[in-house]
């Protein structure tokens, strides 16, 4: 729970108790809680902003109040009533404030606001986003219109004063946009997604660059097929404070969605990404083509910043010639393919990502530092020999194909530690665990 939470929940739970416990109960002392639970309310709704899971702390306010209206009550019919009813009414009193109160402690921590941890760095965090639209390329999603170019959302990170001042980013840009996206992708209902709105990161909306070097190196995160530029949040907070450049790229159709200056919102392309469908190959080669040549077009936007950056925050500030990359599956072949193909990356690392895309690693090895980190789960195509017959007709998963399928991924592993790289692989660890997802 965030501080001004844990406040109002602890006085009014301690209220409730006092109320239910305590002998005497002076008016005065009734108005005084009712006020400052009030205080407590209208502070933490304003500072971080009220949400369902709180409700029954909000409505614990008026404890105080509904407590005075039993004390004029009581007055009123003073004298009425046995002992043995009066201990009836003290038992089931006690009883229905452990049962409130728990209920008002748990649901906020089963429905937290989720934090992320203190950047361990020596630099604060700065943030900008840009959109930028590729009129060399048409865009190939049926969910755009006629004509339309290839079009990017990139978020920067960047390293600012540890004192910098500001509004902190958002960690998504419209909650209610990703709540529905979350809720299509996972199936929650959206009531449990409703703290993606107060979710806030470390990043201090355009920020002034820390002076502290004269250009920095710059990173390129790439995400998973589904995910969105910010999924590696707590990578990316760690990196900036170390004094790295950070440009998260939103492959349009291929994200979880892409929201546009003017309002317009992209999402998912589920027709062109099949889920669970064993096909050739050659599929996801080509849209990883796609994704290769957005992350191209972005460096070829980041040269230009580093150039002449019209708000002059990178001019001169960008270390181009100290350019990494890294990716989380679909966005870790990606990394793969920058790296043998495009020689401004020059170190990689791609975490758990499917060798897809049309180039393949030659028996030299890549030539350049990467590495490759794993998860230990058990690979799911693997395990679809569990499936039932009907099962696997209806996801195209026959035996034969699925065999065929990951011997030929399988065999692009073959060169991955060539020339002296390395290949990690995490226990305990799932395919999501390299996201904040888990």
């Amino acid at each position: 729970m965030r501080i001004m939470e844990v406040v109002l929940v602890t006085f009014n739970v301690v209220v409730l108790l006092w109320l239910v416990v305590g002998q005497q109960k002076p008016r005065q002392l009734l108005w005084g809680g009712l006020a400052v639970s009030a205080v407590f309310l209208v502070v933490q709704g304003w500072v971080e902003g009220w949400r369902w899971p709180l409700i029954p702390t909000y409505a614990l306010t008026l404890a105080p109040l509904w407590a005075l209206v039993l004390d004029f009550r009581r007055r009123a019919r003073a004298g009425q009533g046995g002992i043995h009813r009066r201990g009836v009414r003290r038992i089931a009193a006690l009883l229905s404030a452990f049962f409130y109160g728990t209920v008002t402690v748990a649901a906020p921590l089963l429905f937290p606001v989720f934090t992320f941890d203190e950047p361990a760095g020596p630099y604060g965090i700065g943030t900008v986003a840009y959109h930028w639209i590729d009129n060399t390329r048409k865009e190939t999603s049926t969910l755009a219109a006629a004509g339309a170019k290839r079009e990017l959302k990139v978020q920067i990170w960047y390293p600012a004063s540890k004192d910098a001042k500001g509004t902190r980013a958002p960690y998504v840009p419209d909650s209610k946009v990703y709540a529905e996206a979350f809720q299509q992708e996972s199936g929650l209902p959206q009531l449990f997604l409703t703290s993606l709105g107060q979710a806030r990161t470390h990043a201090i909306e355009h920020a002034v660059l820390s002076d502290a070097e004269t250009a920095y190196p710059v990173l390129i995160f790439s995400h998973g097929s589904g995910g969105f530029e910010g999924q590696g949040m707590f990578q990316v907070e760690q990196l900036v404070s170390h004094g790295y450049i950070v440009a998260g790229i939103n492959h349009t159709y291929d994200s979880m969605a892409s929201i546009f200056p003017d309002g317009r919102v992209a999402l998912y392309d589920s027709v062109k990404n099949t889920e669970f469908e064993i096909e050739p190959l050659e599929k996801p080669d080509r849209t990883n083509e796609v994704w290769v040549n957005d992350v191209r077009f972005v460096l070829d936007q980041l040269k230009q910043l580093a150039a002449a950056d019209p708000d002059q925050r990178f001019t001169g500030r960008m270390d181009m010639k100290r350019l990494g990359m890294f990716g989380h599956s679909f966005g870790g072949a990606t990394t793969v393919q920058m790296l043998l193909s495009d020689p401004r990356v020059r170190a990689g690392i791609n975490m758990d990502g499917a060798l897809y895309g049309e180039r393949r690693i030659p028996a030299t090895g890549i030539n350049k530092p990467f590495l490759m980190i794993s998860a230990d789960e058990e690979d799911e195509l693997a395990g679809s020999n569990a499936t039932s017959d009907d099962q696997q007709a209806a996801l195209d998963m026959t035996h034969s194909k699925v065999e065929r399928y990951n011997k030929e991924l399988n065999a692009r592993y073959a060169l991955i530690k060539a020339g002296g790289n390395y290949w990690l692989k995490l226990h305990n660890t799932l395919h999501m665990s390299f996201s904040d997802f888990f």
